[in-house]
């Protein structure tokens, strides 16, 4: 099929940059060498997750259960969960997971840690843990090496678990004091240490240097090796995603409206949205549920309706959330539809 048969709005990955990034990011970090723990959640497809483990990730990252049963389901068998894991119905589908692949997750808590403990005493299995600290996120983690001591302790009472070492985020030069503290602390209670797991995508060099043990990378699978902070940033040449609309209506010479709204690219500030790659100077500057608002006053083209349009999204992680399927493609020909099988697995 011809990418133009496609109907719109539809989602599509440019299959040689994708390739490109993953093969970019896999010899950055063997020349690095760093062992790389691919972040999924930007992508959700198990079938891209499979591309990068064969090109030489050790595992993936799973932000939340329900994209690691999707992982799990396609056979993939090594994750790390790095987020808290609470409430029975969570525990319990954690030490079913458990029976099915190697799994590792993430706590900051006693309270997480009892709970993980009593499910898995009660499922007769042991549970793989690291524990988070917080080293400049804000969000997640313990507050200082101290508090890592106290709750590492803590679980060495427990059964059920196997405590397994700590982890960051962000990777950076202020997270090696709370992290040589931490190990220093654990050591002189006898406590291994096997690993330390950094994360970040374009932190992978700041991992090594803090003594990591593995990265988590996630957003350059779609974005490369930096991060999006401006529409001049979402180049061709090292962003996957497009999405394909259609101009359905130009109600004055100096605006035009594409299938194309909230619901397809997410309301994700800061405007304008996304990068239309065959007319860079028409800016999507605001959106509707279903209409997308596009100012162009400065372009010389005359836009018609049923004229298409290829955008690279602003957020393409938020963006490929909302759409069941992903169509790779290799210049205009159609070679593959996946599904976005991790799509809206947030419990």
């Amino acid at each position: 099929m011809n990418i133009d048969a496609l109907d719109t709005p539809t989602l599509v990955a440019n299959l040689d940059v994708l390739e490109q990034n993953i093969d970019g990011m896999a010899a950055h970090c063997h020349q690095l060498g760093i062992p790389l723990r691919v972040h999924t959640k930007t992508h959700k497809v198990p079938e891209i997750a499979k591309l990068q483990i064969a090109a030489g990730s050790q595992g993936i990252t799973c932000q939340k259960l329900g994209e690691a049963e999707v992982m799990v389901d396609a056979g993939i068998d090594n994750i790390l969960i790095p987020y808290n894991i609470v409430g029975k119905p969570k525990l319990k589908r954690l030490t079913t997971l458990l029976k099915r692949a190697k799994i590792i997750v993430a706590l900051d808590s006693e309270e997480t840690a009892v709970g993980i403990s009593q499910q898995a005493i009660a499922d007769n299995c042991i549970v793989p843990v690291i524990v988070e600290l917080d080293t400049g996120s804000g969000r997640c983690g313990v507050q200082s090496p101290q508090a890592a001591q106290r709750l590492a302790q803590q679980m060495m009472k427990m059964e059920g678990i196997d405590l397994q070492g700590i982890m960051t985020y962000p990777s950076n030069g202020r997270a090696k004091p709370f992290i040589d503290e931490t190990l220093d602390l654990l050591s002189s209670d006898g406590i291994p240490v096997n690993i330390i797991s950094g994360g970040g995508t374009g932190a992978e060099a700041a991992s090594k240097e803090i003594g990591c043990t593995e990265t988590r990378s996630g957003s350059y699978i779609y974005e490369g090796m930096t991060r999006v902070g401006s529409s001049e940033m979402l180049t061709p040449e090292r962003c996957v995603l497009r999405l394909i609309v259609t101009v359905v209506s130009t109600p004055t010479p100096d605006r035009i409206i594409i299938d194309g709204g909230q619901k397809t690219f997410t309301s994700y500030p800061p405007t304008p949205y996304g990068h239309i790659v065959e007319h860079p100077d028409a800016k999507i500057y605001g959106m509707s549920v279903e209409h997308g608002h596009v100012n162009v006053s400065e372009c010389s083209h005359r836009f018609k309706v049923g004229e298409r349009l290829s955008v690279i999204p602003l957020h393409q992680g938020m963006t490929s959330n909302l759409h069941d399927t992903l169509v790779g493609v290799r210049g205009n020909n159609v070679e593959v539809t996946w599904k976005i099988a991790g799509r809206g697995k947030v419990f």
